[in-house]
């Protein structure tokens, strides 16, 4: 019998939403989630990797690429509990989706104060060296050049995040300020993203390349509003039920991309006062929804 299916691809059908609904039943028969294509821009090892589905389908040596930023959440925390097995990667022990307080997910025996202002692991020295062992984070949601029809998660660590932007090397909130001044919206042009070549562990800084084109910020536009790229900024974390056999899910947060070594002391961050005292351990509070802010305005929260 033959297994030539390329008589049926003539049916005007094909390209309709209609058949797109209908071909979520094959996915679930072949075991596949039906919930999308996972993209993501890994920057593991100081190279940006293009992750598909969890699979490394390419990687860019040049150290730079062109993006178009889409989207921010807030920033956020990451707490991991014990040394990082790159063979065994665990979920964090504790995370916050702003910086302020744990997440409603985080158990409670886990949690090591209500705020995070008063959490011992954001002392300086609670980390390696003079660092904290709560680290920040910030999760983009972007476009890369010439490919403006798809959208990749892209998280940035603390050492991408802050500075003062000396010699025109801006981490992301002083290039996200600098863009500001100038009355710039982010999303409007190309951003140059690269590698600093001197740091030990992977540390970014960002550039103006060019503004969009007409057709191009038409393009952009209309993918900022797509259901991705609130997926790509929105932390989630996936802990394993006690009563699962099989081993842990891996963490939707990719601990490669979170966790640095840098022993330099963490900046101070916005508001983020410096700890001070240690809470006693309480019941968090309620779930809120991590909504698509303003891609500028959300750096200073």
């Amino acid at each position: 019998m033959s297994t030539d299916l390329s008589a049926f691809k003539g049916n005007s059908l094909i390209s309709s939403d209609m058949f797109q609904k209908l071909m979520a039943v094959n996915k679930t028969l072949s075991g596949g989630s039906g919930g999308g294509t996972s993209r993501r821009i890994s920057i593991k090892g100081g190279r940006f990797r293009e992750m598909v589905n969890g699979e490394q389908v390419r990687v860019n040596s040049s150290g730079s690429m062109n993006i178009i930023v889409l989207g921010t959440s807030k920033i956020g925390r990451t707490y991991f509990a014990g040394a990082y097995d790159p063979e065994n990667p665990a979920p964090p022990s504790c995370w916050s989706p702003d910086s302020e307080k744990p997440d409603a997910a985080v158990p409670a025996a886990q949690r090591k104060a209500v705020a995070c202002r008063d959490c011992p692991m954001n002392i300086k020295g609670s980390g390696q060296g003079e660092s904290r062992a709560c680290r920040f984070s910030v999760r983009l949601a972007v476009a890369v050049e010439g490919s403006l029809d798809k959208v990749y998660q892209m998280q940035l660590p603390a050492t991408s995040l802050f500075g003062d932007g000396k010699d025109g090397k801006m981490g992301m909130q002083a290039y996200a300020k600098f863009l500001d001044a100038n009355e710039m919206p982010i999303i409007g042009l190309v951003t140059t993203v690269y590698f600093d070549e001197n740091s030990e562990t992977p540390k970014m800084y960002f550039k103006p390349s060019r503004p969009l084109e007409d057709e191009e910020l038409r393009s952009v536009l209309e993918l900022a509003e797509h259901d991705d790229v609130k997926k790509a900024i929105t932390l989630t974390v996936y802990q394993q039920d006690k009563s699962e056999a099989a081993a842990p899910k891996k963490a939707a947060v990719e601990v490669d991309d979170v966790v640095d070594t840098d022993d330099k002391p963490a900046p101070k961050v916005g508001d983020v006062a410096e700890p001070t005292r240690v809470a006693a351990k309480a019941e968090g509070p309620k779930p809120t929804e991590v909504a698509v802010t303003s891609v500028i305005a959300s750096w200073d929260d």
